[in-house]
């Protein structure tokens, strides 16, 4: 049976190799690693996925991320991904498995009460929809880097919340 572990638990050489296997050894110019620079992962919300056998198939990292708007106020947010499962085992459910604990974790994390912050993405929408990624806030949004407008996600129980315009980089609070 596979298994899901805190991505904390595996070395992470072999994280970087899946994550190279993925996406390819070019992967840290995507624009994806420019909004995120400099932070670290929220080991809370991030997994791993171990086959039958335990070798690594897959991970999701997520990462505190801000929106700042034009009056430059930072609107903290959770940036989803990556989201990678080795080639080969592509459409075997980690992905899926892994973004149901990740999501999990951040809708049942929140003891006080408090809702959880808004998530963030860059991807597929016609996939990520099934957990209610969304384009349709996003529009007046903007990335270090290149980026298509459409692949742009949001997701959040409060959509009235998200700033309509702003640049999406680092959290730094």
């Amino acid at each position: 049976m596979a298994s899901l572990v805190p991505l904390s638990a595996i070395d992470p050489a072999l994280v970087e190799d899946l994550l190279d296997a993925a996406f390819g050894e070019g992967r840290h110019a995507r624009t994806a690693y420019r909004i995120r620079e400099g932070m670290d992962w929220l080991e809370r919300l991030s997994f791993a996925a171990l086959d039958d056998e335990d070798y690594l198939a897959g991970t999701i990292q997520l990462w505190p991320v801000a929106l700042t708007d034009p009056q430059g106020r930072s609107h903290p947010m959770i940036m989803v991904g990556p989201v990678a499962v080795m080639p080969g085992r592509q459409g075997d459910g980690f992905g899926k498995a892994l973004m149901a604990a990740s999501l999990g974790a951040i809708d049942t994390g929140f003891e006080d009460g408090a809702a959880p912050l808004p998530q963030v993405m860059i991807g597929d929408p016609d996939y990520y929809d099934r957990w209610d990624f969304t384009a349709r806030h996003t529009g007046g949004w903007h990335c270090p880097g290149p980026f298509e407008k459409h692949r742009l996600l949001a997701r959040t129980g409060n959509p009235a919340i998200l700033p309509a315009e702003g640049m999406l980089g680092p959290w730094e609070g």
